[in-house]
């Protein structure tokens, strides 16, 4: 995982806090910093020592479990809390002015922040967040139950329709995917296994209106014949691959360790396979980054707040990203540190990102135009709905949503 792998890769008021933290200091202002529920033991714990630790101003911390992307929308809206939060950048924040540009918080440490992640929170040339740590998702696999099934680790859209069917026997299933049949998290493999994306290059249009996109969604409908669905957690956690109800699961690289821990070295990762030789095999890359709310009382104070935590705390930074399941450090300098992806199937997962990863979430990629395909997909893979039909209808409408983005 060396410089140039990285390189490439790129009424809320009065809910109550879960958790909050005092910092020594009284300088700057009381400060309210948001986090949505991580899954892994001790980022809570964590979190709340960074703040403790925090010299120039009293913070707050508060754990929000739930729909936090729908909480931090309505938040922007309507309140100066949270002053400071995480997510990820979209241009309709920065066009209503809801969050304040960062730019001036970096300064020579730019160059060393993956620059992919830097570009995903760039709205018109401005930094609206700071990367906290790289996250991508695969394809897990027990080698030694497709070895059984006489199935090979698939490489191509149809191999992966056929391995889950085939791997599907009694009480094990093929794969698992989500509770939604999938289309959560492989809308956008999908469309990268064909060639395309949720934007042209340029950004200013739909980068699915193309034929391939209707053949490639009519692949997810077939796929759901392998699918297990009403698992008890969904795509995110590992307990249905952990528990042996499935072969293969999608899931995040952040739980390598409670997987190789479940199964030992009868673990295999591939990236999202290709749909034919005019697509590309590939794994989504995010990144929760720390923004500050525009109608924050204390701009200044949580500027210098995440300025601290993100930019200067490289100790913090790196155990946020290391010591809690298996992600990659927002910055290249940190990355030897990461020990677990330095072998095995975390190595092969960092080889993935960087000759694969593509930006799961682009900040011109509207809220609206992902609902209006999302929900197209699911029609096309849980009724079986005509995908020409239901993507040019999502077409309009995301031509429409990026069209505003601009007036």
């Amino acid at each position: 995982m060396d410089r140039r792998s990285f390189l490439v890769v790129a009424g809320l008021l009065g809910v109550a806090a879960c958790g909050s933290n005092t910092g020594r200091g009284e300088g700057g202002g009381a400060l309210k910093h948001w986090y949505h529920a991580y899954g892994e033991d001790g980022v809570q714990d964590a979190v709340r020592r960074y703040a403790a630790a925090y010299p120039g101003a009293k913070v707050e911390v508060q754990w929000n479990p739930g729909d936090y992307d729908s909480k931090i929308v309505t938040a922007l809206q309507n309140s100066a809390v949270p002053d400071v939060f995480e997510a990820q950048v979209k241009a309709d924040w920065v066009r209503q002015k809801q969050v304040v540009p960062l730019d001036d918080l970096l300064g020579d440490t730019r160059d060393d922040f993956v620059r992919a992640l830097l570009d995903s929170q760039t709205v018109d040339g401005k930094l609206y967040g700071i990367p906290q740590a790289i996250d991508t998702q695969v394809l897990y696999y027990r080698p030694s139950l497709l070895a059984k099934a006489g199935v090979a680790p698939p490489r191509t859209v149809d191999e992966l329709v056929d391995a889950a069917k085939r791997l599907t026997t009694g009480s094990l299933h093929g794969l698992f995917a989500g509770n939604d049949g999938g289309v959560g998290v492989f809308t956008g493999p999908l469309l990268w296994s064909a060639g395309l994306d949720f934007l042209t290059k340029d950004g200013k249009a739909p980068g699915f209106d193309d034929p391939r996109a209707a053949t490639v969604f009519g692949k997810l409908r077939d796929l759901n014949q392998g699918l297990l669905l009403g698992a008890p957690t969904d795509w995110s956690d590992p307990g249905a691959f952990v528990d042996g109800r499935v072969a293969m699961q999608w899931t995040g690289l952040w739980n390598l360790p409670k997987i190789t821990a479940a199964h030992g070295t009868d673990v295999g990762v591939l990236p999202f396979p290709r749909l034919d030789d005019s697509g590309a095999e590939s794994v989504p890359v995010g990144a929760y980054s720390a923004m500050v709310n525009a109608r924050s009382t204390n701009i200044d104070a949580a500027k210098a707040y995440l300025k601290w935590l993100w930019v200067e705390k490289t100790d913090y930074q790196t155990e946020f990203a290391t010591a809690f399941g298996a992600h990659l450090p927002a910055r290249q300098s940190l990355a030897a540190r990461a020990q677990s992806l330095h072998s095995g199937p975390g190595k092969d997962a960092v080889g993935f990102v960087t000759g694969g990863g593509r930006i799961a979430s682009p900040a011109r990629w509207p809220a609206r135009a992902n609902t209006a395909l999302s929900d197209a997909v699911s029609r096309v893979a849980r009724q079986g709905a005509d995908p020409v039909g239901e993507l040019r209808s999502a077409v309009d409408i995301a031509r429409t949503e990026i069209a505003r983005l601009d007036r």
